[in-house]
């Protein structure tokens, strides 16, 4: 097992995967520690989805469906296992429903880091779709829910292995707060 920051440094989205993927089981561990995430209030305001199998299939439905198509749209049969992303609100005075997203977004983040770790490959999806009343319905969305998109995740083809993401230059994005220039 590699460090953390082995991890967060060599991390990668694989948009091609093979039909492996983790079981039920392993998953629940990941998502345990994903759910780790710094949390104001501990209101835990993110839920997970697992699409298999056929539940691919009435995903493609829906995307179809709020396209105005017929059929089924092959984009969810990319991997054989998506994970529904699911910003789940709180009412709360001291955290906003902005904050609420962002730890829903860090147990995603989180998660694929931890699947990317343990030799899986995966792909955080988003888009229009995650807006459709009809991909919500069919994920059972409640009123107080919103969709952040899916991460794809199968097995690593061997070709993938290698290959590493161009490094930040973190001199670019990394500063100090403005100081007031001296009055006289």
């Amino acid at each position: 097992m590699s460090s953390a920051y082995d991890a967060v440094r060599d991390r990668r989205s694989l948009s091609k995967v093979t039909d492996a993927a983790p079981t039920h089981g392993e998953l629940l561990r990941l998502v345990a520690a994903a759910g780790r995430v710094a949390d104001h209030s501990s209101l835990r305001p993110w839920r997970l989805i697992e699409l298999r199998g056929l539940d691919r299939e009435v995903l493609g439905r829906a995307i179809n469906k709020a396209d105005g198509h017929k059929g089924a749209s092959t984009k969810p049969l990319r991997a054989p296992l998506l994970i529904a992303v699911v910003a789940s609100y709180r009412k709360s005075s001291k955290v906003p429903r902005w904050e609420q997203e962002a730890v829903a977004s860090g147990v995603a983040h989180m998660l694929s880091l931890l699947l990317d770790d343990e030799g899986w490959g995966v792909f955080w999806r988003t888009g229009h779709y995650t807006r459709s009343k009809a991909v919500a319905k069919a994920h059972g969305l409640d009123k107080n829910e919103e969709l952040l998109g899916w991460l794809y995740v199968g097995g690593k083809p061997p070709r993938s292995r290698g290959g590493h993401r161009k490094p930040v230059d973190a001199s670019r994005f990394l500063s100090r707060m403005p100081q007031k220039k001296a009055e006289h």
